[in-house]
């Protein structure tokens, strides 16, 4: 059932899946013009970061719901919100994985980072997808609703584009 749940998602997850798609892409942007001199760098870059801007998000919802309590949140609490906020941790392991296949040489350094930000962008236009069904939203909505994540996920696939060539 949790693996159904992962893949199918639920509705909490778009939200954090939607924010570390564009936190990775926007990393894998950024070190774009380094990768070929060194793979493993931006692997390190990508994980590392979503890691910590995943901790940041789960202690500042911690804080949020904290003073909305008016008292601390005990352990299991704590542990809510880090799983509650886990797919922003998932958003980036298909484009990391891209990464790291280019990185070990199993296929050119360019055509990874292609395929890293490509996995970005499809997750955007899915989560967008997602979301229209969970809301039930007309085919114009649906499109609206898409065109918007697919537009995050082209402006990163844009700047890769300009500033890496």
């Amino acid at each position: 059932m949790k693996v159904w749940r992962l893949i199918h998602g639920q509705s909490e997850t778009i939200a954090g899946t939607v924010y570390g798609t564009i936190v990775v892409l926007s990393m894998l942007t950024a070190g774009a013009a380094d990768y070929a001199r060194d793979p493993w760098r931006l692997v390190a870059i990508v994980v590392s970061g979503t890691i910590v801007l995943w901790a940041a998000h789960v202690y500042a919802h911690g804080l949020g719901e904290s003073s909305k309590a008016k008292r601390r949140l005990d352990a299991p609490e704590v542990a809510q919100i880090a799983r509650r906020e886990a797919s922003i941790l998932l958003a980036g392991v298909l484009p990391t994985a891209a990464v790291a296949v280019g990185a070990l040489d199993l296929v050119s350094a360019r055509f990874a980072l292609w395929l890293a930000l490509g996995a970005g962008v499809a997750t955007l236009i899915l989560q967008g997808v997602r979301y229209a069904r969970l809301e039930s939203l007309s085919p114009a909505g649906t499109a609206l609703t898409v065109a918007v994540n697919l537009g995050f996920g082209l402006v990163f696939v844009g700047l890769k584009a300009l500033l890496a060539h």
